[in-house]
């Protein structure tokens, strides 16, 4: 009869170092094929990978994190095996804090999420009130426009820094130092026309807390004309530069279809070959008025993102110069003087505050416009009840505000779909794979802002 080694049923699985054989009436005969060396070559690789194995804790302050960012590296040598993505180290209670203000004062919290785009917050926000109101055409076109020009200066001040805090985590500092340079000049500008760098509360439901001033706009011509030839030296600086390519080319790829199945908008997206931009898709504040193209790359690397975000640039300042032909004189706030806070300002001797006399004739104008003033800005006024969503192109992408109200004089309920909090899902899908270096490369061309994933 003849036999063999193999396992019976149930049986534990057979040795793969052991050679099979029969029982044959001249001994016993073993078979050796060779077969198995895949198999056991491979059992070794595994192991050997699994001893190799190490955790690496990325943050939560590592300067390439663009913010408190925490991310934990599964690597085995110099290859990512899982990438986990840690948030939460900067959250600061915006949303709920919205609840207990009223509709205006609320622009003072959604200005500090993301604190690089704080003018697309508040635009964003006061859409989604000015649409429960029902006083979307109402809006003053001084008001509408001015907007546009303030946002697409930041989107340039944005990609800015990101082109700066990027160049800078991939060794190029002289990049770092000529972004920086530039969103000066544009930070200069904002003050002059807000009143401050960042957090502006500038942008109001209804409108614009104030008109724009006179030396701002001569400082808007010097950015036109000063920026093209700044983002023509940041190609002759970094575009053909072997070392900036090498990192960043075929390098943190995301094709169209896993970014849309990740929800991935913005440049990334763009940079994968769809051209989805809101201001044309889905256009708001007039953007279907004006001429401008929307930047789009095949490659969807790393390198393809940072071709698309200068060419937005020059995209902006096509718009921008467009808003300067259109600034006609006009308010720039809506009528109703139960919505709009006024903003007849008068600043006194010591620039701190309102002057006397701009006090003296508030005060002596009409005891019922004082009141009412002082009911609005204490009170605020009365939102119908209802729910809206309403999303705009952020520097990073689609920018969405669901906002709740249930007829009083705060939100009910708002909520935040904010573009580098969706975006940060595709750094494992961009990482895992790859290389220990590319990991700070995925995170800079994703350009995530902290303070809007946590808010």
């Amino acid at each position: 009869m003849t036999t063999t080694n193999d396992a019976p049923a149930g049986a534990g699985a057979r040795d793969p170092y052991e050679a099979s054989f029969t029982e044959s009436t001249e001994g016993r005969v073993y078979t050796v094929t060779g077969g198995d060396w895949e198999d056991i070559l491979r059992a070794d690789d595994e192991a050997e990978q699994e001893a190799e194995r190490i955790v690496v804790n990325m943050g939560p302050q590592h300067p390439s994190t663009h913010g408190v960012l925490r991310l934990v590296l599964d690597i085995s040598g110099e290859t990512v095996l899982e990438t986990r993505i840690v948030i939460g180290y900067l959250h600061t209670g915006i949303e709920k804090s919205l609840e207990f203000r009223n509709w205006t004062q609320g622009v003072t919290f959604v200005t500090r999420a993301d604190y690089l785009s704080p003018l697309y917050n508040e635009t964003a926000y006061c859409l989604a009130v000015e649409k429960l109101l029902g006083i979307t055409d109402d809006i003053p076109e001084r008001a509408t426009t001015i907007r546009v020009l303030v946002m697409e200066l930041q989107r340039i001040a944005s990609h800015l820094v990101w082109l700066a805090t990027g160049a800078m985590e991939l060794g190029a500092t002289t990049g770092m130092i000529f972004g920086f340079r530039e969103r000066e000049k544009i930070l200069d500008v904002l003050e002059a026309i807000t009143g401050l760098r960042m957090n502006h509360a500038f942008v109001r439901p209804g409108g614009l807390a104030q008109d724009i001033p006179e030396s701002a706009v001569q400082g808007v011509y010097g950015i036109l004309a000063d920026m093209p030839g700044r983002i023509d030296q940041y190609h002759k600086l970094l575009s053909g530069q072997p070392i900036w390519k090498g990192r960043m080319s075929d390098v943190n790829y995301l094709d169209a279809a896993s970014a849309l199945a990740l929800g991935v908008t913005g440049p990334v997206l763009r940079a994968a070959g769809l051209a989805w931009d809101l201001r044309k898709t889905m256009p708001y504040c007039g953007y279907e008025t004006y001429d401008f193209d929307v930047p789009t790359a095949l490659e969807g690397d790393s390198f393809a993102r940072y071709l698309v975000r200068l060419e937005e640039m020059r995209e902006s300042l096509k718009i921008i110069e467009q808003c300067l032909d259109r600034l006609e004189p006009g308010p720039v706030m809506v009528a109703d003087k139960k919505i709009a806070w006024p903003a007849q300002l008068s600043v006194g001797a010591d620039g701190m505050g309102n002057s006397l006399d701009h006090i003296r004739q508030i005060m002596g104008t009409s005891m019922e416009a004082l009141i009412h003033h002082f009911k609005l800005v204490t009170e605020g006024f009365r939102v119908p009840p209802g729910q809206v969503y309403v999303g705009i192109e952020s520097p990073r992408g689609e920018l969405g505000y669901h906002v709740v109200s249930d007829g009083g004089t705060r939100p009910y309920r708002v909520h935040v779909r904010d573009p580098s909090f969706v975006n940060l899902q595709a750094v494992p899908a961009m990482t895992e794979g790859g290389q220990v270096a590319d990991v700070i490369v995925a995170v800079a061309s994703v350009d995530p802002v902290l303070g809007g994933v946590d808010r």
